[in-house]
Parts: structure tokens; C-alpha cells; sequence
């Protein structure tokens, strides 16, 4: 992931590779507990690869005094898979996922600046740029761009048919 589509992650292939076991598994543990939903695609068949995968979050702090926000924290899809509306039926998905399952009424995330391919996807699915950006991990000299989007009434009431 880290290797095909650097710009898309805050952490460097290198920073990634020097984490130990122990580190690993702290963050795994981190990402199982309450406030967040991974979804994974995989492949139908014995290897079970993954095919793509998004993983939403509460956002910690939240902004007091604001609709209950959620980010976009991961979005994977794996090279063979692109272009064949996996991450639109992920990004769905996570959409409904941030309403239903953690009760957020914003889903945002951040895109780098260069990133057009991203940008326009996102735009596709209803994000918009806050006009808030930070500096991106990996070169202080380039932006990470916020987006957000409001989650939708149906998206919030899933469980009531709506």
C-alpha cells in the first residue's frame, strides 16, 4: 500500500518498516477498539486477499459545540481493483458505517494537494474542501487538504428503514 500510492498515507514505506512487532500490535489493538469500523474487501477464494479496505473513526477531540464528527482515516484499494467501483461501494459503506454504527453527523478526511485522482473522487461523493489544511507528514512543504461531508439523514436511520 505504502509502496504503489505514497502520497495517500502520513507515514513514509521506511517509518513503516521500523516498527517492531510490539508496535504493530499496539496499533491493531488501537484500531479493534470502540469509536471505529474497518472494513476490508476481500477475495472470494482460499488466499483471502484483500481487495481494498477503509477504516472511519470518532474524531478525538471533538469540537465542542459541533455535530459529532468522524474521519476517514484509511482507504486502500488494491492496483487490479482500481477503476472497478470497489472504493465506491467502500466509501458508501464507510459513509454509512460513520452514521449508523458511530453516530456521526460530518465524515471528513484529508487529501494531499496533489492528489487530483482523490480530490475528484471524493468531490464525486459529496465532500467539499473546509478550506483548512496542515502541513503533510512526509514533506512539510506540501498540504494535506480537508474535506468533509454531511451524512444524511437515511444514512443515520439505517436501522429504522429509512
Amino acid at each position: 500500500m505504502l509502496a504503489d500510492t505514497p502520497m495517500a498515507y502520513i507515514e513514509s514505506l521506511d517509518a513503516a518498516r521500523r516498527q517492531t512487532d510490539a508496535q504493530w500490535q499496539e496499533r491493531a489493538k488501537a484500531m479493534s477498539g470502540d469509536g471505529s469500523v474497518t472494513l476490508i474487501a476481500e477475495e472470494n477464494n482460499p488466499a483471502r486477499r484483500i481487495r481494498g479496505l477503509m477504516r472511519v473513526a470518532l474524531t478525538h477531540p471533538q469540537k465542542v459545540g459541533n455535530s459529532l464528527h468522524a474521519v476517514l482515516i484509511s482507504v486502500y484499494v488494491a492496483p487490479e481493483y482500481r477503476g472497478l467501483g470497489l472504493a465506491d461501494e467502500l466509501l458508501v459503506a464507510c459513509c454509512d458505517a460513520a452514521a449508523h454504527d458511530l453516530g456521526a453527523h460530518v465524515l471528513e478526511l484529508g487529501v494531499h494537494e496533489d492528489n487530483a485522482r482523490a480530490l475528484s473522487f471524493y468531490q464525486r461523493h459529496g465532500f467539499s474542501l473546509t478550506g483548512e489544511s496542515k502541513p503533510f507528514p512526509q514533506d512539510k512543504t506540501k498540504r494535506e487538504l480537508i474535506m468533509e461531508r454531511r451524512l444524511t439523514m437515511s444514512e443515520r436511520n439505517t436501522d429504522l428503514g429509512g
